[in-house]
C-alpha cells in the first residue's frame, strides 16, 4: 500500500509544491492537507496517515509546540520543512530533537520547488523509521579518569544523527579523544548545528576549517556546502577541505571522510551511526582491512538502520553498538597507554 502522507503547511503554494512532487511516485498517497496545527490535529484523528510534513513557522501555534504534543500524545512519523536560514537551522535540530525524522531546507525564490527534490525517498524512508523516546538516550556519565592513547575517532551519521550525535556526546569527558564528524545535513544547519553541541557538551565543538590542527579535548564538525571534510595525515594531523563534487549523493560525504585516513588506519577508530543510503560503509571496509578498529550502531537504536547496516553486511564493522553504550566504547578503545604501532597494526 502507498504512504499516507498528510501536508501541514500554512502556505497554500507550499502545500501545492509538496502535493505536486508527491503526486506522481507511486510509493505515496497524499492523504489531505491542514492550514494549522489545529487543523492538523483533526485531520491525523480522521485520517491516520503514515507520516506528515510540519512546517515549523505556523499561525496560532508554531511547528515545533505542534510537534512537542504530537510525540508526547502521539508519537507519528514526521518530516519537518524550515527555511534555510540561521533561525530556520536552530528550529530545525530543535524538532529533530523533540523526535522528527529529518527536517528538509525550505530555499526561497526559483530555489523553493528544488528544496523538494529528494522529499518522495524522506517520507518512504521516514514511514518506516524508528521513533525512540528518552529512555532509549540515556547514556553514563563521563569517566574523570580518562587518558588517550593517541587514537583518532571519525564519525559518520545521517538520519537520525542528531538524537545520536547528541546521546554519544554527552558520554564525553571535556579531554575526549579528537573526533570528526561528517553528518549529512545543509550547512546552515550543520552551523547551528556546532553551536547547539558546543552549548550542550564538555568538549569544544567547532566546524572544521582547512588546516585546523587536531587536538584532544575537540569535536571537529564538516561545514558542508562546496566542502567534504578529510583528515590530513600531517604531524600533528589537520582537518583538510576538499572542494569536490557530491560523493554517494553527499557533501559532506563520510566515505571521503574514512576514507582520507587510510594512511593513519592504525591510529584510527571509525564509526557508523544511524542513515539512509550506505555512504561510509565501503571505506569503513579499507579502514578495518588496514588496521583501524570499526564500530556500528545497531539496529534497535537506529531510526534508520541504512548505513550501520551496510558496513556490518560487507564485514566493515567489527560490533553493533547501542547509542546508550556509544560513547563508552569509544573510550574504553582511545584510552590508556599510547598505541604502539608494529607492522602496520596497532595494538
Amino acid at each position: 500500500m502507498p504512504v499516507r502522507v498528510l501536508i501541514v503547511d500554512d502556505s497554500p503554494t507550499i502545500r501545492r509544491l509538496i502535493r505536486a512532487r508527491i503526486g506522481g511516485d507511486p510509493r505515496l498517497t497524499v492523504v489531505g492537507e491542514a492550514s494549522d496545527a489545529f487543523e492538523a490535529r483533526e485531520k491525523i484523528k480522521a485520517l491516520n496517515p503514515d507520516v506528515l510534513t510540519l512546517d515549523v513557522e505556523m499561525p496560532r501555534m508554531d511547528g515545533l509546540a505542534f510537534l512537542e504534543k504530537l510525540m508526547r500524545l502521539r508519537p507519528m512519523p514526521v518530516v519537518m520543512v524550515s527555511t534555510l536560514t540561521e533561525r530556520g537551522g536552530a528550529a530545525a535540530l530543535e524538532a529533530l530533537s523533540l523526535g522528527a525524522v529529518e527536517c528538509i531546507g525550505k530555499g526561497g525564490g526559483s530555489a523553493l520547488a528544488a528544496s523538494f527534490e529528494h522529499l518522495p525517498d524522506i517520507l518512504v524512508m521516514a514511514a518506516k523509521a524508528r521513533l525512540h523516546g528518552a529512555g532509549a538516550r540515556a547514556t553514563a556519565a563521563p569517566p574523570a579518569d580518562y587518558s588517550w592513547n593517541g587514537r583518532l575517532v571519525l564519525i559518520g551519521a545521517s538520519t537520525g544523527g542528531v538524537d545520536a550525535l547528541e546521546t554519544l556526546l554527552a558520554g564525553y569527558p571535556a579531554h575526549c579523544p579528537p573526533t570528526l564528524i561528517t553528518q549529512h545535513m545543509p550547512p546552515s544547519f550543520l552551523a547551528s548545528f556546532a553551536a547547539r553541541l558546543a552549548q550542550k557538551f564538555a568538549p569544544r565543538v567547532l566546524l572544521a576549517e582547512d588546516g585546523m590542527p587536531i587536538e584532544p579535548g575537540h569535536v571537529y564538525l564538516a561545514p558542508g556546502g562546496a566542502y567534504h571534510l578529510a583528515l590530513a595525515a600531517a604531524t600533528p594531523p589537520r582537518c583538510r577541505l576538499i572542494s569536490a563534487e557530491p560523493v554517494n549523493g553527499h557533501r559532506p560525504s563520510v566515505d571521503v571522510l574514512f576514507d582520507s585516513a587510510l594512511p593513519l588506519a592504525p591510529m584510527c577508530l571509525s564509526v557508523l551511526l544511524t542513515g539512509m543510503g550506505r555512504d561510509g560503509a565501503a571505506a569503513m571496509l579499507r579502514l578495518r582491512q588496514n588496521g583501524a578498529r570499526c564500530l556500528a550502531q545497531d539496529e534497535a537504536s537506529s531510526v534508520v538502520f541504512g548505513m550501520p547496516r551496510a558496513a556490518l553486511h560487507i564485514g566493515a564493522a567489527e560490533a553493533a553498538v547501542p547509542i546508550a553504550d556509544m560513547a563508552r566504547q569509544i573510550l574504553a578503545l582511545t584510552r590508556g597507554e599510547a598505541l604502539a604501532v608494529q607492522r602496520g597494526m596497532a595494538v
